[in-house]
């Protein structure tokens, strides 16, 4: 028996929700290390997440929507914890090791992990051409965008914390891949936005758990965080998480998964051309031809997808 693996939804808003997520968390690269200059990773994602899932919790409450089923609570904390907590974690806490560029490059893998890991869709995205020309192109682009910057910083990757976080970075790339997934097709009860909230709130409660055996607390002091830094950690609370999350989470729910995964390479390319708009950074000739690389490999993917409906078993 074969039933659609999306839901209908109205164009506009499935346009006003990619924007959303291709440009804002674009520039949550940003705000992120701004935010780091004041709070350390595990503080930060706490502050973060708990914020967001209580507000948008009470939004939910206010539109008097269902908040406590046992199944979706269920299936909401082991998303959050996925996506939220163990890849997005992943990400803060190698940025005090890597390079950016490197973690950028890493990142941009997703759209291969969203097709290995699609075992309801594996053998379809597989013999669609389109789609395997359109990952490898989209990621040679991010390649190429960074590989100035790869080049400058090759000599510095040799040491053993570098490796783990190497590493960590990859398995946090393959959660977030898996808990997207496991979100699309299991997360089948109730209200999306109630899921999202508990899903923040799920990813608070395990940065809360973490933070004393981190001992990032030390040496915080709650008065010395420049404004910059709470200015950065509200973005990243109201843009990122309460519209850049929800919006993630809706369009899995009514796009095909590798469609919503293009998001990995046209985040990347936000960054940079926020860089050099607001951060005087300067552009190469090869960096130009990046970018047009990776914009045509996310046309090539969301065209054909956008035609072709999935199905599953």
């Amino acid at each position: 028996m074969q039933q659609n693996q999306t839901q209908p939804a109205p164009l506009s808003l499935v346009i006003t929700a990619f924007t959303i997520v291709y440009i804002v968390w674009g520039s949550t690269y940003f705000f992120i290390q701004a935010s780091e200059k004041g709070f350390p990773p595990f503080l930060l994602g706490f502050l973060r997440f708990s914020a967001s899932g209580i507000i948008l919790l009470a939004w939910c409450a206010f539109k008097k929507k269902q908040l406590f089923l046992k199944k979706q609570l269920l299936q909401s904390f082991i998303t959050g914890n996925l996506l939220l907590f163990i890849a997005n974690g992943s990400i803060i806490w190698t940025e005090q090791f890597l390079p950016s560029s490197f973690v950028a490059v890493l990142v941009s893998a997703a759209p291969l992990w969203f097709v290995l890991l699609d075992s309801r869709n594996r053998k379809a995205n597989f013999s669609n051409k389109k789609i395997i020309i359109g990952i490898i192109t989209g990621f040679a682009g991010v390649v190429l965008l960074f590989v100035q910057k790869l080049t400058a910083s090759i000599n510095v990757t040799n040491n053993t914390i570098q490796v783990v976080s190497l590493i960590v970075i990859v398995i946090g790339n393959i959660c977030w891949s898996a808990g997207s997934l496991y979100s699309k097709y299991h997360s089948d009860e109730g209200d999306v936005m109630v899921g999202a909230a508990w899903q923040m709130l799920a990813a608070a409660l395990s940065y809360f758990v973490v933070i004393p055996f981190s001992g990032e607390l030390k040496h915080f002091n709650w008065q010395q965080v420049p404004v910059n830094a709470w200015l950065s950690v509200l973005y990243l609370v109201t843009m990122g998480s309460l519209a850049g999350y929800s919006a993630y989470i809706w369009l899995l729910k009514v796009r095909p998964a590798t469609q919503v995964s293009t998001n990995a390479y046209v985040n990347p390319v936000v960054a940079v051309l926020l860089g050099i708009f607001f951060g005087g950074e300067l552009i190469s000739h090869v960096q130009l031809l990046a970018l047009a690389i990776i914009l045509s490999s996310v046309f090539i993917i969301n065209a054909d997808k956008y035609k072709r409906k999935q199905t599953v078993e």
